[in-house]
């Protein structure tokens, strides 16, 4: 896939009405009350170049930045000790701290977004994840 459909991915989530209970969504892989999430990019070859995915997310990171300003890095395992604890974690970002150790984040209007690369063990395939929440950080 390409940056520019990325783009129109992320541009959509954006304009698209949010479900109201968790399930699959139209575009994406899901979503629910106030949150969409998808993957941009993934391959089941086990050994995939995550440097070429954080490639890609950097080139989006530009573009993004270009529309709403630089990223701030927002790093998610935090969110995952927490859970670990018994907290409970508002979606999406208890399913993205469960792929993802950190994100690049921007504000957008009404809407968080975003975007991550997830590899949590070497085998296993690389992903360039977004999220599209209205939904605060915790």
């Amino acid at each position: 896939m390409t940056t520019a459909r990325h783009l129109a991915t992320i541009d959509r989530l954006r304009a698209l009405p949010f479900p109201r209970a968790p399930g699959p969504a139209a575009v994406g892989e899901g979503g629910g009350p106030g949150y969409h999430l998808a993957e941009l990019r993934t391959t089941e070859e086990r050994y995939a170049a995550e440097e070429q995915y954080a490639a890609e997310r950097d080139a989006l990171a530009v573009l993004l930045g270009a529309r709403w300003g630089a990223p701030q890095a927002f790093s998610l395992w935090s969110l995952l000790a927490r859970a670990a604890e018994q907290e409970e974690i508002p979606e999406p970002w208890a399913t993205l701290s469960r792929r993802v150790p950190d994100v690049d984040l921007w504000r957008a209007d009404d809407r968080w977004i975003a975007i991550g690369v997830c590899r949590w063990y070497e085998d296993q395939p690389c992903r360039l994840v977004v999220a599209v929440t209205t939904v605060d950080p915790p």
